[in-house]
């Protein structure tokens, strides 16, 4: 629960804007898009991972105060990325999708650092998650959590201020929403389908495998 404390340091967040939709896991239902405007990258650019020519293309909207989002990196993540990423199999992005102003914050401070950055927090938020977005002061938590990422209270309060980064994080997620039909997390595009809800690694496997030839 956010405080009226917490909502004052975000107000630079426009913690008004735009109802939080809601998160869920659900059994995973393939949808198909222009996969080339798919793969064109929003104003701060997306953070691959693997190959530009892997057979495979995984593009996962998230949020990062989303449980099932958590679950997936905790669980599923670092199985694909060691069988599949790691070995040039698949090529693989996380793209911002918030739907919280608190989502929002963690996303921009995953950005405001730099691509090399990216994973490293975003990895930590999600991992960690219960620590800082369930809490009764969570942006207090979510400041002392990047001291590990090399935050200090004046960076920290800086980046969260940044209007570019908060304009381009929300219009990753707009388009997310109004051209791919984006209205839950996690959800993946592989190779252009669609997949709603928390995979499984045996789940991703089913459609990479074919993909890959494997």
């Amino acid at each position: 629960m956010t405080t009226r404390r917490d909502a004052l340091k975000l107000s630079g967040l426009a913690l008004g804007a735009g109802l939080a939709l809601p998160s869920f896991s659900r059994a995973a239902l393939a949808q198909g898009v222009d996969a080339a405007a798919l793969l064109q990258p929003g104003p701060l650019g997306d953070v691959w991972l693997g190959p530009p020519d892997a057979k495979c293309t995984i593009i996962e909207y998230a949020s990062m105060t989303c449980s099932h989002c958590a679950a997936f990196h905790r669980n599923t993540w670092p199985t694909l990325k060691e069988r599949y990423i790691d070995t040039g199999k698949v090529r693989f992005t996380l793209r911002e999708f918030p739907l919280d102003p608190l989502a929002t914050a963690a996303f921009m401070l995953a950005r405001c650092e730099g691509d090399s950055k990216y994973y490293p927090i975003t990895d930590l938020l999600f991992d960690q998650q219960p620590a800082w977005a369930f809490t009764p002061k969570p942006v207090d938590a979510l400041e002392q959590m990047l001291r590990q990422a090399g935050y200090t209270k004046q960076t920290f309060e800086a980046c969260l201020k940044d209007q570019k980064i908060y304009g381009a994080v929300n219009a990753v997620k707009q388009r997310g929403l109004d051209v791919f039909k984006v209205d839950s997390t996690p959800t993946f595009f592989i190779n252009g389908e669609r997949y709603t809800g928390e995979m499984t690694v045996e789940g991703m496997e089913k459609v990479i495998k074919p993909i890959i030839g494997a």
